[in-house]
């Protein structure tokens, strides 16, 4: 819903006391922290920037200095806005009135801290399992939803996705150890069964026995895998563009089997190095939700463990094996679970042409293709969200 327009406040002190109103609200139960402090710098309200410092559970503001660990920036009318209807920030971040940047954990965080309470609300928190701490980010109440994504991604991508689908269902999306804010075990394999491992003692950890199962890219190789290995705890699956195993010749397969990933703990270049490089081969990197996007990247690739667990799943994906007994394309045919597979007309990363190999494995699986890239659910949000829906509910996506 988006925020009423509302009248600028008539000076600069009517504009921090609307701010003043916004942290008040702050409710550190919505949002775990998970760290002693932060700085959050909001600007764009009045004469200049000021920063919310968030620590032993309390919000308050202070003038801006030194560097902020996230970046809220909306105009005055936004912010005020924003201040009076406690449904305005998550509905201003997700209409692009309000940027976030650096840190987009923290930045949603702090707006579902700040918004409207109910059972329904956003919530961001640190879950205990067997297997380790995944952090979460959940609204809504029904039948529970989980959702995944992909390499070099974190829950964040699947903001609009709990948007569209938490008032009618319990919408759970997680982040993966060793990304964005779940614990990143130097020595974990981070192979579609390590992930599946995981994302199965989330289940036992939060209590759900069975639930609906959506991924993005890795994500959505992860939900294979627990279609294959825990059928009994999935509902149905919605493959967004889902890594697959390649068809094509491998011919680095060979050396990258004997190289250790723990080396990426060696961080070669520096960060104003690696995120130009990762801007230029992004295409869109000029656009919010990709920009936010690769700032979360970065966060997490920018930590020695983070480096390691990146590059070992993105060579699990190169070197999964596709066929033989125990490989990919072998083992998909066994795939009982109701599926609905995505497909972006123009991705460069998981090609549509996948979709006739999967029909050939998958006889009665659903297909749709859209006209997108790699990311459905944030390039074709309302195409994607309206039949993710309609196929949890009765099964057909149209």
């Amino acid at each position: 819903m988006i925020a009423p327009k509302t009248e600028q406040p008539s000076s600069d002190a009517e504009a921090t006391a609307a701010i003043e109103r916004l942290v008040e609200r702050y409710d550190s139960e919505v949002f775990d922290l998970e760290r002693p402090r932060a700085r959050l710098r909001i600007d764009g309200f009045g004469a200049g920037p000021r920063d919310i410092v968030i620590e032993d559970g309390q919000a308050r503001l202070e003038m801006a200095h030194g560097h902020p660990d996230a970046e809220l920036v909306a105009d005055r009318q936004t912010w005020e806005a924003i201040a009076s209807d406690l449904r305005g920030g998550l509905s201003a971040f997700r209409s692009g009135r309000l940027r976030v940047r650096r840190d987009l954990h923290l930045g949603v965080g702090f707006l579902a801290a700040t918004a409207a309470p109910g059972e329904g609300r956003l919530r961001i928190r640190t879950v205990k399992t067997a297997a380790g701490s995944i952090s979460t980010m959940e609204a809504g109440t029904g039948e529970p939803v989980i959702l995944i994504h992909g390499l070099g991604a974190t829950k964040a991508s699947f903001l609009p996705t709990i948007g569209a689908l938490a008032p009618e269902m319990r919408t759970i999306a997680i982040d993966l150890p060793g990304f964005g804010d779940s614990d990143k075990p130097l020595r974990g394999s981070y192979d579609a069964a390590f992930f599946s491992r995981w994302v199965i003692a989330l289940l036992d950890a939060l209590g759900i026995e069975r639930a609906h199962v959506i991924g993005n890219s890795m994500g959505g190789r992860v939900g294979i895998e627990l279609g294959l290995e825990a059928p009994h705890r999935l509902r149905r699956l919605v493959l967004l563009a889902p890594s697959l195993a390649w068809l094509r010749a491998r011919p680095w397969a060979p050396y990258l089997r004997w190289i250790p990933t723990q080396l990426g703990a060696i961080q070669p270049a520096p960060r104003p190095v690696v995120e130009a490089i990762v801007r230029h081969l992004i295409p869109g990197a000029d656009q919010e939700w990709t920009a936010a996007g690769i700032d979360e990247f970065l966060r997490s690739y920018l930590t020695p463990n983070g480096r390691a667990a990146f590059y070992a799943a993105a060579r699990n994906i190169y070197l999964e094996e596709p066929g033989g007994e125990a490989g990919f394309w072998t083992r998909l045919r066994s795939l009982d679970v109701e599926s609905l597979f995505v497909w972006g007309r123009r991705d460069a990363v998981v090609p549509a042409a996948f979709a006739k190999h999967v029909r050939e494995a998958l006889p009665g699986a659903r297909h749709l293709l859209f006209d997108c890239g790699h990311v459905p659910q944030l390039e074709r949000p309302r195409e994607t969200h309206a039949a993710i829906e309609r196929f949890l509910r009765t099964g057909r996506p149209d």
